[in-house]
């Protein structure tokens, strides 16, 4: 009976450590070991997107609606969207560019001023330059997409913070998360606006001002978790100029120590330094990513559910289902692409998972049956926001630390211009009857961007991924 007991005991042991390292891979395949590990900062960030694109998710559900409500005309309904995204652009790029300089927190908590202040005027005011002027001025979004400066500058941040091997995860978690936070903020909109106008019947106006109301919460609350970030989110040129001032009596105790460089003065040292080498690279990924987004203007969430809607007759609530399970399916998707980023690096992931949801998204069009059509649109929302994580964790590594913020919040600044002119262009096909060139036309060019992104980075991220482990190393020793 012993011997049994001893013979016994060896194989029951085994098991416990097999069953916790099976455990172990799985969560560190689904990048939860990464997520657990990270700074109390990046847990930050990561939380604030989700509250800002919530925000951004109960806004967009009701904008249109909202300002047809107050009997504004269509067509200035559509120039209202088109200025808010030229405002927009030009916020971001501004914030953005002097973001490193005058403190990462800073614009950040701006920006939640800003979020929360046009909440406030969209609660209060119903007259249309005066809501025009706080959508251009502040942060709202007019397609649940993200805007303003924040992503530029939290992405800059995560890079920062992240272990280079981990990013893809952090990444994929900070996108998903966001794309979770839009679509709780639609659903949750929509049942608060069927109780306000259903069992408390208040009027149309006053339902869509007391969801207004809650953007302006969400905006402070975006505000409190920035003002909690430590000030390790700052950029290393900026953290380096707050050593210096700790202590300012060592220069004069290192009598051997170099000459510190002239510093810029004025505006110049507020601009951030861009190298010579990474202007070609910029240059390509700008014109790369316009691309893309051209593309996407084309055919946006917002096109696609008109589509949907009017050419097979859809009830508004089964329109709703639908494209929220579309939303969790891409959610889901951007996990498995942090695993596949581990192996075959961020580039091949990015290329080959984005690459065949654009051939499903040039067929939408092109189906008389609604099952095919839907058939098609699950298959492009499967693995169309693969890339997302991914492509985080490439423009970290191919862009050099000192340039990240600078380099992130202009490529965004390229993509929200490029995306503005898509949905002028598929109006007027629209209008010829011809809505299936438009999806033709969109997943074509996001794959000429697949195929130039493969061509023209698949080389240089291995050569920064080298030098930045070089880089490392070199501070580490």
């Amino acid at each position: 009976m012993t011997e049994t007991m001893d013979n016994s005991s060896p194989s029951a042991a085994g098991l416990a450590p097999d069953k916790d390292g099976l455990l172990k891979r799985i969560l560190e395949e689904l990048g939860l070991v990464s997520m657990y590990v990270s700074s109390r900062d990046v847990k930050l960030l990561c939380l604030q997107r989700f509250v800002r694109m919530f925000a951004y998710g109960i806004s967009t559900l009701i904008l249109v609606a909202y300002l047809d409500a107050l009997t504004i005309p269509k067509t200035e309904i559509g120039l209202f969207m088109t200025l808010t995204l030229v405002g927009d652009t030009c916020l971001s790029f501004f914030l953005t560019l002097f973001a490193d300089a005058l403190g990462r927190r800073a614009i950040l908590a701006l920006g939640a001023i800003l979020m929360s202040a046009s909440g406030v005027v969209f609660a209060l005011f119903g007259t249309y330059w005066v809501l025009l002027i706080a959508a251009i001025i502040g942060v709202i979004s007019p397609s649940g997409n993200e805007i303003g400066p924040f992503r530029a500058i939290e992405e800059s941040i995560v890079a920062q913070l992240t272990d280079p091997k981990k990013r893809s995860d952090v990444y994929a978690w900070y996108s998903l998360l966001g794309l979770v936070g839009t679509a709780c903020g639609c659903m949750v909109c929509g049942w608060v606006l069927q109780h306000l106008t259903d069992t408390l019947q208040w009027d149309v106006i006053r339902s869509y001002r007391a969801i207004y109301v809650g953007y302006v919460i969400l905006g402070l609350v975006k505000l409190t978790l920035t003002v909690l970030l430590s000030h390790s989110v700052e950029s290393e040129k900026k953290q380096e100029q707050r050593r210096q001032r700790d202590d300012e009596t060592r220069p004069l105790l290192e009598g051997n120590a170099e000459a510190a460089p002239t510093p810029k003065r004025g505006l110049r040292a507020l601009l951030p330094d861009v190298s010579k080498e990474s202007v070609p690279v910029v240059i390509t990924l700008c014109l790369l990513f316009a691309l893309d987004s051209f593309g996407s203007g084309l055919a946006p969430l917002s096109w696609i559910t008109y589509y949907f809607k009017y050419q097979f007759n859809i009830e508004e609530g089964k329109l709703g289902t639908i494209f929220f399970v579309t939303q969790i399916l891409a959610g889901a998707s951007m996990i498995v692409a942090s695993s596949l980023a581990k192996r075959f690096g961020n580039v091949n992931t990015m290329v080959f998972t984005h690459l065949p949801s654009q051939v499903f998204r040039a067929l939408l069009g092109v189906p008389s049956d609604l099952h095919l059509a839907l058939v098609f649109l699950v298959l492009n929302s499967s693995t169309q926001s693969m890339d997302s994580g991914p492509r985080s964790a490439f423009l970290a590594t191919i862009v050099l630390p000192g340039e990240r913020t600078a380099v992130m919040g202009t490529v965004n600044v390229v993509k929200t211009t490029a995306q503005s002119l898509g949905p002028i262009l598929t109006g007027v096909l629209v209008d010829r009857n011809l809505f299936w060139v438009s999806f033709v036309a969109s997943g074509c060019l996001k794959i000429a961007y697949d195929i130039g992104l493969l061509a023209f980075f698949k080389e240089k991220e291995r050569e920064r991924e080298q030098a930045e482990r070089l880089r490392i190393q070199g501070d580490d020793e």
